[in-house]
């Protein structure tokens, strides 16, 4: 019942070969354009570096069957409109599988491990969203992740109608009063609703939206080259993210990795405009490698 008119940004990308590296996979999707980014191969490919050992056949098996449970769950509506989209990806996902927020142990970092994920069915905003895009986009139905700080939502559209979802929340439908105490409630009482926090995140923001959540965590815990490596990762999928290569820098620098720390710095220092931050780059490199001496 999908109307060939969607303009949906199915996913098609760069698929995983089950005898490549994740890092390579990784190192092709940042080097591929936008529109070739798996999302959910991705995202899986992350995960693994954490949890090598893991059956990923189970988990891609897993991801399939997802899609084809939201099919069936969207046939018997038997109708099709943006509420049986939204009430199919519910069905399947929250209520037949049961994905839902880690609301117990919501900084456990296996909330951002896909493979994680979808064993224990719990998991981090962004961490969910990533599995109902998939399963949506498996239907060709349009789906975004937004640009909504704080809390990752996604959205759907058709025939001119759009819904936002929070998987963190068994895929409820959101409304403005629903997204405005969602924001207040992660930046202050003043915070407001603006139009850019309606815009679509592109995937690779996704990808890099779900590790900064892991890379936070070990920052706080003071897990220095545990918060590089995945600075690193960032860089395998985004290696024009200029300013990661800073962020890198700085940590190497924290945990007393010195030449690393220059290294990175001038690879952002190649990379940067002209300004004030390049600057003070600069003036750091000299300083780290007076150390180093």
């Amino acid at each position: 019942m999908t109307s060939p008119a969607d303009s949906s940004p199915v996913s098609t990308g760069l698929l995983w070969p089950e005898t490549m590296p994740a890092r390579d996979y990784l190192t092709l999707i940042g080097t591929g354009a936008e529109d070739q980014v798996d999302l959910a191969a991705a995202a899986l490919a992350l995960a693994s570096l954490d949890r090598p050992q893991a059956l990923l056949a189970e988990a891609r098996s897993h991801l399939s069957k997802l899609g084809r449970s939201v099919a069936v769950a969207f046939e018997a509506v038997g109708r099709d409109d943006l509420g049986a989209r939204s009430f199919a990806l519910v069905a399947a996902l929250a209520r037949q599988e049961g994905y839902d927020g880690d609301r117990d142990h919501y900084d456990d970092l296996a909330n951002a491990n896909l493979i994680s994920v979808i064993e224990r069915r719990r998991g981090l905003p962004v961490a969910l969203g990533i599995v109902y895009l998939h399963a949506a986009r498996l239907q060709g139905w349009a789906a975004v992740g937004l640009d909504f700080p704080g809390h990752f939502v996604i959205r759907i559209e058709h025939g001119g109608g759009r819904a936002i979802l929070d998987p963190f929340n068994g895929g409820a439908v959101l409304e403005v009063a629903d997204l405005r105490r969602l924001l207040k409630a992660a930046h202050g009482p003043t915070a407001e609703l603006e139009t850019r926090h309606y815009n679509a995140l592109p995937d690779r923001a996704v990808l890099l939206r779900l590790e900064n959540n892991v890379k936070r965590r070990l920052i706080a815990a003071r897990a220095l080259s545990g918060a590089a490596e995945h600075v690193r990762r960032m860089l395998l999928v985004a290696p024009d993210e200029t300013g990661l290569w800073r962020e890198l820098g700085l940590i190497e620098a924290e945990s007393g990795n010195l030449k690393a720390a220059s290294t990175a710095l001038e690879r952002f220092v190649a990379k940067a405009p002209e300004g004030g931050e390049r600057q003070q780059t600069r003036k750091l490199i000299q300083e780290l490698k007076s150390r180093l001496h």
